[in-house]
């Protein structure tokens, strides 16, 4: 069920709103006139965002919040319903990440990843429930990735938590519908590679410098899709054509995917620099994470000079993989 006003007169929270997919969607819905909630670990960062979304035309609070605490996550609902009288639609959209080997990531940093990714979507989704319902219905948004049907190696706490929230919205849908909530719509967006500051901000052990696996695309692409869904719900959306393409070729042919994709981004995801250690912006932010600009401000040149070596590559790996199903069936 979509929500049950029009953007234009909206209450929406975000979660991870300082940067990245979080401050464009809000720019995305405060061009729509919808009064956005911003959240996020970085007041000073999420105050200039909450600027430009007045500059668009939408209002906007500020509510400083870990997701990790699911206190302050009730507190961020229970401040929207006092500021606006109700709540629209919620976004689960904050993430953090750790970069290496499974047995070279320290535990605690694993633990991080799966407080903020997952736990933070479960506290979202309790909070934000209630107050759906309160309104007469509503859509809940939960920002995972295509890591959520896929996996790519050096990954894994990321990859863990996104399948997780995948399957959390599974449940919970079913469960609204069960008991006669159908009014809350329960959303995953699923994004390809997307140019924010996730790779600048996560946790490194691998020894190198870390790049976005191409093709990248921008963050205003996953708002839009966003926009969409508060419209018109439904249970899943791709956002990028690599991403519906990979997720794809998952499906036809899980184990060659499953080589293929390892391979190229254990290629891809590293630059020829070399790094120390690094728990990045995972456990407290640091001072870029109050820039919200995506890869080293490189769109541009990322897209140009890697997008089609990327697609390239997922293009390939679709071919052996019907090749491989004619075989099977015994076609020339």
């Amino acid at each position: 069920m979509p929500l049950t006003r029009s953007l234009s007169d909206a209450t929406v929270v975000i979660t991870g709103a300082s940067s990245g997919i979080g401050a464009a969607t809000a720019y995305a819905l405060a061009r729509r006139g919808a009064d956005v909630v911003l959240a996020a670990r970085t007041e000073s960062a999420l105050r200039r965002v909450a600027s430009f979304c007045r500059e668009l035309g939408g209002r906007a609070l500020v509510v400083p919040t870990d997701v990790t605490d699911p206190e302050a996550v009730e507190r961020l609902a229970g401040r929207t319903v006092a500021e606006f009288g109700r709540i629209d639609a919620w976004i689960n959209n904050a993430a953090v990440g750790t970069v290496g080997l499974f047995d070279e990531i320290p535990v605690a940093e694993f633990r991080r990843v799966v407080d903020v990714n997952l736990l933070g979507a479960v506290y979202g989704t309790r909070a934000a429930l209630p107050w759906l319902g309160a309104a007469g219905g509503g859509v809940l948004v939960n920002n995972a990735s295509v890591l959520a049907e896929v996996a790519m190696p050096y990954q894994s706490a990321y990859n863990a938590t996104k399948h997780a929230i995948r399957g959390l919205a599974d449940t919970v849908r079913q469960e609204l519908r069960v008991t006669g909530r159908g009014n809350i719509s329960i959303c995953t967006v699923l994004p390809a590679t997307i140019d924010t500051p996730f790779f600048r901000h996560a946790a490194n052990h691998s020894g190198r410098e870390l790049t976005p696996p191409p093709p990248v695309y921008p963050p205003e692409m996953v708002a839009e899709t966003i926009v969409r869904l508060l419209r018109r719900p439904r249970r899943e959306a791709y956002a990028g054509g690599a991403a519906r393409l990979i997720g794809l070729q998952w499906r036809l042919a899980p184990a060659l995917a499953e080589r293929a994709l390892g391979w190229y981004t254990a290629r891809t995801q590293f630059g020829p620099g070399v790094r120390d250690d690094s728990t990045g912006a995972v456990f407290t932010p640091d001072s870029a994470a109050e820039r919200t600009d995506g890869w080293s401000g490189r769109r541009g040149q990322v897209l140009r000079l890697t997008a089609a070596v990327g697609l390239a590559a997922g293009t390939a790996v679709g071919t052996v993989a019907a090749l491989s199903r004619r075989s099977r069936a015994g076609r020339p």
